[in-house]
């Protein structure tokens, strides 16, 4: 078992740490108006079901596998958002489940396809799975299935099942889930026996809740924006996987076993004459972004680089060569072969003209490869003055930063703009820890390093981090101290109240365990 590899892990995690924390309680009725369900998870709040889940949020932060690509992120979390307002219409989502609910992605650097629900509304995604589709709807595909499986409760229905399980024995299984991360002959020595092997095979999601997560996933599909043909053209490539040979890059074929049932129900359920998945340039681009970031190592990513150059590349189809243009410009920047990506770029700005969707992902791909060659002013260029979109928003500011860095003097008025302009975005997104790292080494940059340790502390708070949070926080207040600027005594005030709300969090976080 590798890192991020939690799909057929998650209810072991979810059964071991309830019965521990003893959180199992009664819940309230879900929403009226739905289809029909196999039963709630009436044994286990919502609340708790999110506590646990940031719970595993916070570990996976922490590993070295999880990338916060702003590209990807907005791309993945986009088709998720869509599929969950569609949800919302449909009376899937109750507005408890709604409020409480984190409804967020989580990307993995991870070149195995795979996917899963975790408790409390997140979604584990690898690269792997992002790399392999060939259309939105592929993809929209799985992401709606995951989603239903949050929105009908799996999870909280099988701790319900698994309550009368020996702690004793489901203790040794999570140990081994946790050992699996950084050692998986140590995972392997925890799990032994053949009770536990019939423990992990119960804790798997079952058939019918699979067949539940189709039916709802797939009702999803048109009302989301997405053609209900991505679902069958997805089983289509699980099911050619599965006949290959499972080498371990398919790990969710494994969690979500598919059967010829599933299959010719999906069929079944398209409707005739109905919008077919097709493959978008902007599609094209992420699936390539996600196969380079994966780091899949030099060799393939020199292979890469000299794709384009083949005879026959010009017969390819416009999809298939913007990719293998993406694909290689973005390895070429990565292993610092700035020259070719830039010979590169305008060769994919030919192929995806006419595409303003596409356009700006090239357009994003050109700043990063001029920050690669340390020309952050070139950089700028691609970049709009006045950002509102995440990728473009911290792609300016590590431009910024940069030019601070090599200017004998930085330029006060737009490291003040582009400060606004973060404070602008993370009122509204408090919990994107990226954006307050980036405030936060804007704030040094200026010479406020009060405020610039107050970031810090907000973007370890952002990740359920509470004891790193802390940390910084009391730094921040030994800083006050020593302060005699007017300003800083306010925003020690600020820190003071952070403080205690936080600490608070850290004592919850801590009675838990």
């Amino acid at each position: 078992m590798q890192k991020w590899h939690l799909g057929q892990c998650v209810q072991a995690l979810a059964a071991i740490g309830f019965i521990a924390m003893g959180l199992l309680a009664p819940v309230s009725a879900q929403a009226q108006n739905r289809l029909p369900t196999l039963g709630d998870g009436a044994e286990l709040t919502t609340s708790a079901e999110r506590r646990l889940g940031d719970g595993i949020a916070r570990q996976l932060y922490r590993d070295p596998d999880y990338l916060d690509d702003p590209v990807l992120v907005e791309y993945v979390q986009t088709q998720w958002q869509a599929l969950l307002a569609a949800a919302r219409a449909q009376g899937e989502v109750s507005p408890e489940l709604d409020e409480r609910f984190a409804w967020e992605v989580l990307l993995g650097r991870d070149r195995s396809v795979n996917a899963f629900a975790l408790p409390g509304g997140y979604l584990g995604v690898h690269l792997g799975l992002i790399g392999v589709t060939a259309s939105r709807d592929e993809l929209a595909s799985v992401l709606a299935h995951e989603l239903s499986h949050v929105t009908q409760r799996h999870i909280a229905r099988l701790v319900a099942q698994q309550g009368k399980q020996a702690p004793l024995l489901l203790g040794s299984m999570i140990l081994a889930v946790l050992a699996a991360s950084k050692n998986p002959e140590a995972a392997q020595a925890l799990a032994v026996g053949g009770q536990a092997l019939a423990v992990q095979n119960q804790l798997n999601f079952s058939r019918d809740m699979e067949r539940e997560a189709d039916r709802v996933g797939f009702g999803l599909m048109d009302s989301a924006g997405f053609a209900p043909q991505g679902f069958v053209a997805m089983f289509d490539k699980l099911q050619q996987a599965n006949r290959l040979n499972d080498n371990g890059s398919w790990p969710y074929l494994r969690s979500h076993p598919l059967t010829t049932q599933r299959q010719a129900d999906m069929q079944a359920r398209l409707p005739a004459g109905g919008a077919q998945a097709q493959p978008t340039l902007e599609h094209a681009l992420m699936a390539a972004r996600a196969r380079v970031q994966s780091r899949p190592g030099t060799d393939v990513l020199r292979q890469w680089m000299a794709e384009p150059q083949g005879s026959s590349f010009a017969e390819l189809p416009a999809p298939r060569r913007a990719a293998a243009l993406y694909a290689a410009a973005l390895a070429a920047s990565h292993l610092r072969d700035v020259a070719l990506a830039r010979k590169l770029l305008p060769r994919l700005q030919q192929t995806v003209q006419g595409d303003a969707v596409a356009q700006r992902q090239v357009g994003l791909l050109a700043a990063e490869v001029e920050l690669a060659g340390g020309d952050a002013s070139a950089a700028l260029r691609h970049l709009p003055p006045h950002p509102r979109t995440r990728p473009e928003l911290l792609l300016r500011g590590q431009a910024l930063l940069q030019v601070a860095t090599k200017a004998p003097q930085p330029d006060a008025a737009a490291l003040a703009a582009q400060t606004e302009s973060l404070q602008t975005w993370l009122a509204l997104h408090p919990r994107d820890a990226g954006a307050w790292l980036q405030l936060a080494q804007l704030w040094q940059a200026q010479g406020v390093p009060l405020r610039a340790v107050r970031a810090e502390a907000e973007a370890h708070a952002a990740r359920y981090d509470y004891a790193a949070a802390v940390d910084r926080f009391k730094a921040g207040q030994d800083l006050a101290r020593r302060s005699t600027t007017a300003a800083d005594h306010v925003e020690a005030s600020i820190i003071d109240t952070r403080l205690r709300a936080v600490e608070s969090l850290l004592r919850e976080q801590a009675a838990e365990r």
